[in-house]
């Protein structure tokens, strides 16, 4: 009850800031001015005719532009301002990130106009709990004007908030290690991926086994694969994530040059790049200090 108690009160002092100034009255450091429209529009890549020619209008969404302080930073800052950010921090709520804004354009702006601008603090939310942690919306509203009209209204918005604790990142699942296995996963262990095969009929296969598949053999040796293959098949993985995994990622069948397939993860291109009959070769992804898996890395051509 005492810290639902602490909540409300430091809600109704944060409310409190709501209305007053963020910033002291400014001006633009520069007047709209055709050069910075044309950087803008040539950053871009926004050829509307509005924006050049004698009859030139700035791009709305360059309004920001008009107002920043540059890399000089926040000196028309208020007290106000620092006292609430002060006050956040001093409630946990340490880190910050920018949420969204919103725009309105009363009328165009034209190089040669000369901006100024008032910021209020307008809106700080309640406690809210996010993704990234718990903390407040702080709202600031920047109405901008020329020669004493309002042309344009800007409201930009940050979460200032408490980070969440990090989990530590689940370790990828162990494959399971019999003794019919247990030589492959020793031979991936020292950076070679190692192919049954049968003495008896000479046939390789993968998985291991105990026995043949073709003569029923239960005698064999091993070969070493020279890591060339080719994604026979494969599928994307997309839904429902898995700890230690982060989707989407491919998973391939792979047909090594040895004559054996295999499951395993295709690396090195996007998941969406990934196609039947490309090339790949094998390198081995240590997970964690315990586990090393073969993986196969996209050859490019």
């Amino acid at each position: 009850m005492r810290e639902e108690q602490a909540d409300d009160e430091l809600d109704a002092r944060l409310k409190e800031f709501e209305g007053r100034p963020a910033a002291v009255t400014g001006v633009g450091r520069d007047p709209v001015n055709a050069p910075m429209i044309r950087h803008w529009c040539e950053a871009l890549g926004d050829t509307n005719p509005a924006y050049t020619g004698p009859d030139a209008i700035a791009p709305p969404t360059m309004l920001q532009a008009w107002t920043m302080a540059g890399l000089t930073g926040h000196r028309g800052r208020t007290g106000a301002y620092d006292e609430l950010l002060d006050l956040l921090d001093a409630a946990g709520c340490t880190a910050v990130v920018a949420t969204d804004c919103e725009q309105e354009y009363l009328r165009p702006l034209r190089p040669g106009d000369e901006i100024a601008f008032d910021t209020v603090i307008e809106e700080v939310s309640g406690r809210k709990t996010t993704r990234l942690g718990t903390g407040h919306f702080v709202t600031t509203r920047t109405d901008v004007r020329v020669g004493g009209e309002p042309v344009a209204t800007h409201r930009f918005r940050i979460l200032k908030y408490a980070p969440a604790p990090r989990t530590p990142r689940a370790r990828r699942p162990r494959p399971v290690v019999n003794r019919d296995n247990a030589g492959f996963w020793q031979g991936v262990a020292e950076h070679r991926l190692l192919i049954q095969r049968c003495t008896a009929c000479g046939t390789p296969r993968h998985p291991w086994l105990p026995g043949c598949n073709s003569c029923g053999s239960p005698d064999w040796d091993t070969v070493e694969a020279s890591g060339e293959g080719t994604v026979y098949s494969y599928v994307v993985l997309h839904h429902p994530p898995f700890p230690a995994f982060d989707p989407p990622y491919a998973v391939g069948l792979i047909e090594l040059a040895e004559g054996v397939r295999m499951v395993s993860n295709v690396v090195g291109v996007p998941y969406d790049e990934v196609r039947i009959g490309l090339p790949v070769r094998l390198e081995f992804q240590r997970c964690d200090e315990e586990l090393t898996v073969p993986v196969f890395r996209a050859v490019r051509r």
